[in-house]
C-alpha cells in the first residue's frame, strides 16, 4: 500500500511532527508537510488556481491511504488543516474531477495535545468531512503530550493504531 502522511502544524519539529515521522517511518510513507507549501484561503472567485493545493491533492489522490497528522488547538484542528480542508471546496466546484478521485479513499488522523483523551468536537470535524466528501475515515491515533512527545509512552498506542490501518 501506498502511505502519505500530510502533517499540519505550526511547529515542523513539534510533538505531532515526532509522531507523524515514528507513523510514516513504519509506513514507508512519504510525508508532506503543509509548513514547506503555499495553499491560499478558500476564494470564491478562485484566485489561488496556481498555489500547492491541486499539486497537493493530485498526490493525495495517487495514494492508497492518506494520514492526517495535526496537533489538537482549541479543540480543533491546526488552522493549517483548516485551510486545507476549506479548500476541498474547489474540489466541489472547480475541480469536480478530480475531487471524485477522493471518493472511497482511505484516510485517519495522528493527533497530539494536552488533553487527556481526544476532544469529541476534533473527532467529529474529520468523520463529517469524511462523510460529505466519500472518504473512508478510520479510527485516529491521539497521544497525549503535556511536555515533550515520549515514543515509549506511545508506543503501544501507535502500534496498535499500525495493526488497524497497515
Amino acid at each position: 500500500m501506498k502511505f502519505l502522511v500530510v502533517l499540519a502544524s505550526s511547529r515542523s519539529d513539534g510533538n505531532t511532527a515526532k509522531l507523524s515521522h515514528v507513523i510514516a517511518d513504519c509506513l514507508q510513507a512519504q510525508t508532506v508537510d503543509l509548513q514547506n507549501l503555499s495553499i491560499s484561503y478558500f476564494d470564491y472567485e478562485n484566485r489561488n488556481k496556481s498555489d500547492d493545493f491541486i499539486p497537493l491533492v493530485e498526490r493525495i489522490v495517487s495514494s492508497d491511504f492518506v494520514v492526517f497528522a495535526t496537533p489538537v488547538y482549541w479543540y480543533s484542528m491546526s488552522a493549517q488543516m483548516k485551510t486545507f480542508f476549506d479548500r476541498m471546496t474547489d474540489l466541489l466546484t472547480v475541480n469536480k474531477e478530480l475531487g471524485r478521485k477522493l471518493r472511497g479513499m482511505p484516510i485517519s488522523v495522528v493527533a497530539t495535545g494536552t488533553d487527556a483523551e481526544l476532544p469529541a468536537s476534533f473527532k467529529s470535524q474529520f468523520e463529517l468531512i469524511s462523510g460529505y466528501l466519500g472518504l473512508v475515515y478510520r479510527e485516529p491515533l491521539y497521544c497525549c503530550c503535556p511536555d515533550e512527545f515520549n515514543l515509549q509512552q506511545h508506543q503501544q498506542a501507535i502500534q496498535g493504531y499500525l495493526n488497524k490501518i497497515a
